[in-house]
């Protein structure tokens, strides 16, 4: 039994310097970066693949050598090892389009399709250079020690969905549209493995689905009450309400509503809708036939006891709607935001106001959902014993 524990902490311990090594191999992407930037002299694509050939020939051997005393068998651990790759590089293109730093990938910003020069390209840039770089991290973590990712692992579905549906559509609608070049289909495999890590984390086992026995039946049943007895949830379904109607009030303002109150609102509150880049009407049209559904169904899932499938929804719903609202704030406020589709000095308190209050309600009701989910569990009574 000594000699077993033993074999399992050895284990534990080889495969924990497999995450380390995952950390480490993300950095590399800076020297990489930089002297594939400085090798390109002469500024021609030839040399730009012959750069980006060489950088996938290093890296396959820097995880090989990373990896091979004590390989994770989770696939996804390599898939977010690349992942964690790509977000530094990511948050090197947002620092170097806005001037902080100089010489990493100047050569990419200025063959790369304009999409990325937008505001809304530079907002997705940091979110994925720090918000999922820390989300793969942490997943890295959760396999290298046996531990369960699979909270974590919703809550980037949906910031990955989102993300990538409005990118996308934006590109293809927008006013650059016609400027999408072979560098765009580099994104394809991307989209690709990270469709199939959303459904392997879908198919993993919840780990809150406590099963409730006749021992905790009074507890279980204590959780139960009315909504009217429940006052952080009634709270939480008066939010709904009007969550909804703003989200229809944007996708129909972006639509083109002739209502005076919706032009007025776009014009002196939310000039970014009309921004001819697209991103913004995809955005709020995403929002509108995916989050409009999703308050009413939470509507009722924080009414009726037993629905098991609103933690889970909520982790999706609050990782899009942050995501989505981080790059629309963001964009709003941009300078690479032409100055008539900027927010208005004046009314920037309020649109923080109502756009933030928008983001964190949602996040705050996520984690109340998480916390304490006996309200949304059906209890299984004891077998009965001969």
């Amino acid at each position: 039994m000594h000699s077993e524990a033993e074999t399992s902490q050895t284990q534990i311990a080889m495969t924990a310097s497999a995450g380390t090594g995952v950390f480490v191999f993300s950095l590399i992407s800076i020297p990489i970066c930089y002297f594939s930037n400085s090798l390109i002299y002469n500024n021609s694509a030839e040399a730009f693949l012959f750069a980006g050939c060489t950088t996938v020939l290093i890296l396959a051997m820097s995880v090989n050598f990373m990896i091979k005393k004590k390989m994770p068998v989770d696939p996804l651990f390599y898939v977010y090892a690349v992942h964690a790759f790509l977000s530094v590089v990511n948050l090197i293109i947002g620092l170097e389009q806005d001037n902080i730093i100089d010489g990493f990938v100047t050569f990419y910003l200025r063959v790369a399709d304009p999409h990325i020069n937008t505001a809304h390209g530079h907002m997705i840039a940091y979110w994925d250079g720090c918000v999922h770089y820390l989300m793969y991290l942490l997943m890295i973590a959760a396999i290298t020690w046996g531990d369960s990712y699979r909270a974590i692992g919703l809550y980037w579905v949906g910031s990955f969905l989102m993300r990538g549906i409005v990118y996308i559509l934006g590109n293809a609608v927008g006013k650059y549209g016609t400027h999408t070049g072979p560098l765009f289909l580099l994104h394809i495999p991307y989209i690709c493995l990270s469709v199939w890590a959303c459904f392997r984390i879908f198919s993993q086992p919840c780990t809150w689905d406590v099963q409730f026995t006749a021992q905790n039946q009074g507890n279980h049943e204590a959780e139960r009450k009315s909504l009217l007895h429940r006052p952080l949830d009634l709270l939480f379904t008066i939010y709904l309400i009007p969550a909804f109607a703003f989200c229809v009030f944007r996708g129909l303002i972006v639509l083109d509503c002739s209502c005076k109150w919706y032009q007025d609102y776009a014009q002196h509150y939310e000039p970014y809708l009309k921004d001819p880049s697209a991103y913004p009407k995809i955005q709020m049209l995403v929002n509108m036939l995916y989050s409009g559904p999703y308050y009413i169904i939470a509507l009722y899932g924080l009414m009726v006891p037993g629905c098991e499938w609103m933690p889970d929804l909520t982790l999706v719903h609050s990782g899009a709607l942050a995501q989505a609202q981080f790059s629309h704030i963001g964009a709003s406020l941009h300078t690479r935001t032409p100055f008539s589709y900027r927010v208005p000095a004046d009314s920037q308190s309020v649109f923080l106001l109502v756009n933030v209050l928008y983001t964190v309600v949602p996040q705050a009701l996520c984690y109340r959902c998480h916390t304490q989910p006996a309200f949304f569990l059906r209890p299984v009574p004891d077998k009965k014993t001969e």
